[in-house]
């Protein structure tokens, strides 16, 4: 029925759209039982893990000389498992979904917490499903044991 929708929108503008959905959210529902410094660490440690997973998983496709663009996953010319990939098939979304994780602990409400979750159904639904179907197609078993070996997350 939303076939229409996969593939479609790149991450980066999913996560932005979700972000300015996110500031729009009332906050009502602050943050107030939890540290301010335990809040801090949170935006520090996401935002600077989401840098070193974006950054590992960008180099190992580039080492592998494969495409990046997931809006055409069938141009995939080698399927990537060392790396970051060893910890995680889809190391790109998991950086930005850090980086939403941050944005929900910067704004300072549980409310906004919803970003991030819809940001992963999202993506599971829109993208990473239908580029699983072509690498499954694509790689056969090899794409089925990754799989089984590799979380889709983390």
């Amino acid at each position: 029925m939303m076939r229409f929708l996969e593939t479609r929108i790149p991450a980066p503008f999913v996560a932005i759209a979700i972000a300015v959905g996110m500031w729009c959210l009332p906050r009502e529902q602050a943050m107030t039982d939890v540290a301010e410094s335990l809040r801090l660490a949170t935006i520090d440690l996401s935002m600077n893990l989401s840098a070193v997973v974006a950054l590992a998983a960008f180099l190992t496709f580039w080492r592998a000389r494969t495409t990046i663009n997931p809006l055409q996953p069938e141009r995939a010319s080698v399927l990537v498992t060392h790396g970051i990939y060893r910890f995680t098939r889809n190391p790109m979304y998991l950086s930005l979904l850090l980086l939403l994780v941050a944005y929900a602990s910067h704004l300072g409400s549980w409310v906004a917490f919803a970003g991030p979750t819809a940001y992963v159904a999202y993506i599971t639904r829109f993208q990473i499903l239908p580029e699983e179907r072509v690498l499954a197609a694509k790689f056969g078993d090899e794409f089925a044991a990754y799989r089984r070996r590799v979380r889709r997350w983390i």
